[in-house]
């Protein structure tokens, strides 16, 4: 993906579409809509999944919340939640093999009642899934379930195990996007929409764009556009018709960090009930733990999510029943917030707002807006969408999606690894990491560092990053700032604070190098995100996340 040549496409071509936002949704429908041979541009107005995408519990599930409601209350669209959520978790976990896989959760119950009642519920939920290959669950005894996680608490009954779907979340919208851009799409991030351009009749004819890193203004000409701005969904519909009612209603979702030692487990937890009626998760993902999430009204959308003081106690509280030693405030590394896209209805609460998604068409200006969903059905939601931009587009295609390899997917085998460590003498673990992050991708990371040999340098000790991967980054994935590299192509600001902080230097010397910074620029860059990462621990009111500003580690 060249950013610049891109940016001069999206001035001079004409598009059969424009999509607005890449996310999971927006970067699913490029990808479909450029499959069926239609003329896309995506653009976002921060990194691919610079937002909610990013910022998920990082499962790939139909739902075990609303199979439970669906049955309780009779309640068919919710049983259609999971039915559709079951169908595309498969498809997940196949085209993207080395950025999704089956995930094992324990939900530890604390009688032989409440056991058997989790243990029909599960086997529901299996039944729904019975052509999948992701193994079945089971009713553990208390000392299978201590095995397979020794740090849940001695004082539950048994445990119901079963499986889902993980995934990490930002590196998959990512290969969506990329997958978008080699199938033909135009893709760029950092492209702000400022307003829309009209005819005579109120019909979008441009949508003019501000390139954030130059400031340059330019205008992209397409017949259709897509909005994909998930929570920010209302800005848009407003921007091309400002008689529109509100349809979205944003719900903030915070996750804290912990060292993967609070499980000692490659199975995850689904507490099932909490004190307000939710459901919260525990899972393990690389060397942390993810604690989450909540769920509560937020209407601060010109601001960051982040991790609140209280936050931090609720899921720790939440968490208390579960293990024998609970963490404490102390253990917390880090947190991040997420804003969930739900749509507007009158249910009064958010915690039972269904996250299906609707495909709304503006009759006055003809804007389609994708609203609603989740991760999981975002193929199907970019489907749908899709489907309708062909019928405005009067030429239908069928999508090709459902069985398409995203980048890195295609004949992918984790053992190549050894192949990779014999070709370019690499650590095992670098070697490891480089599968399981770019796939069939990972030689041509590799490759650099026998162009320039101390590109395979660790960047730290303590984790299999080498500099090649963030030279990779930049010429092939768009990765243009120092949070595009260490949030969301490697996931370290989610999981550990003071390591970002470590890093922050000699990553943006690398980029430096690459980008042409001056020292000047390089060092506002570190520190600018080195007082970023603080505020968040301030605002966490973490005491363990100490960061020296202005001093390399």
């Amino acid at each position: 993906m060249n950013r610049e040549q891109n940016q001069q496409r999206l001035q001079q071509e004409i598009f059969d579409v424009c999509i607005i936002g890449a996310g999971a949704s927006g970067a699913g429908a490029a990808l479909d809509a450029a499959l069926r041979g239609y003329r896309v541009a995506l653009i976002d107005r921060g990194d691919f999944a610079g937002e909610t995408s990013s910022r998920s519990t990082k499962l790939i599930h139909g739902g075990v919340r609303y199979l439970e409601q669906a049955i309780k209350k009779l309640d068919l669209a919710q049983l259609r939640q999971v039915r559709h959520g079951l169908a595309e978790r498969r498809t997940v976990l196949r085209n993207a093999p080395h950025l999704a896989h089956p995930l094992a959760l324990l939900t530890p119950v604390f009688s032989a009642f409440e056991g058997l009642y989790m243990s029909i519920g599960l086997s529901l939920y299996g039944l729904f899934a019975r052509h999948d290959a992701i193994p079945k669950g089971s009713w553990l005894n208390k000392a299978d379930a201590l095995k397979r996680m020794p740090t849940l608490t001695p004082k539950m009954h048994s445990a119901v195990l079963y499986y889902d779907g993980q995934l990490n979340d930002s590196r998959y919208a990512l290969a969506l996007a990329h997958s978008a851009d080699e199938a033909g799409a135009v893709v760029a991030n950092y492209t702000a929409l400022t307003r829309f351009g009209q005819n005579e009749t109120g019909k979008l004819t441009t949508a003019i764009v501000r390139d954030e890193l130059t400031g340059a203004t330019s205008q992209i000409r397409a017949t259709v556009f897509l909005n994909c701005t998930g929570p920010y969904a209302d800005a848009v519909r407003l921007l091309a018709n400002p008689a529109l009612e509100a349809r979205i209603r944003p719900s903030k979702g915070v996750h804290i960090v912990l060292p993967r030692e609070a499980l000692n487990s490659d199975t995850a937890i689904l507490i099932p009930k909490t004190s307000d009626g939710r459901v919260v998760f525990a899972i393990p993902f690389g060397d942390s733990v993810f604690i989450g999430t909540t769920d509560t009204d937020y209407t601060a959308l010109d601001e960051e999510p982040v991790l609140e003081t209280s936050e931090v106690d609720y899921l720790l509280e939440t968490l208390q029943p579960y293990l024998a030693k609970t963490p404490s405030r102390a253990d917390v590394r880090s947190g991040f917030g997420g804003i969930r896209p739900l749509i507007m209805s009158s249910r009064a609460d958010t915690k039972t707002l269904l996250r299906d998604h609707e495909v709304e068409v503006d009759a006055e200006s003809g804007l389609l807006s994708l609203l609603g969903g989740k991760w999981t059905t975002y193929r199907l939601m970019a489907q749908d969408a899709v489907d309708r931009v062909g019928e405005v587009l009067k030429k239908p295609v069928p999508g090709q999606t459902e069985t398409h390899f995203l980048v890195g997917g295609e004949l992918y085998n984790f053992a190549d690894w050894s192949k990779l460590q014999q070709e370019y003498n690499l650590p095992d673990d670098v070697c490891q990491h480089l599968m399981q992050t770019y796939g069939t991708r990972a030689d041509h990371v590799a490759q650099l560092t026998q162009e320039q040999p101390d590109l395979a340098d660790r960047l730290t000790d303590t984790q299999p990053f080498i500099g090649a991967e963030v030279v990779y980054q930049m010429r092939e994935e768009m990765a243009v700032t120092l949070r595009d590299v260490l949030a969301r192509r490697w996931r370290v600001e989610l999981s550990d604070w003071q390591l970002t902080a470590r890093l922050a230097r000699p990553v943006a010397d690398l980029m430096a190098t690459e980008l042409n910074w001056s020292d000047i620029h390089c060092n506002r860059q570190v520190e600018a995100y080195r007082e970023l990462l603080a505020s968040f621990s301030e605002r966490a009111d973490v005491a363990s996340i100490p960061l020296a500003i202005g001093v390399d580690n």
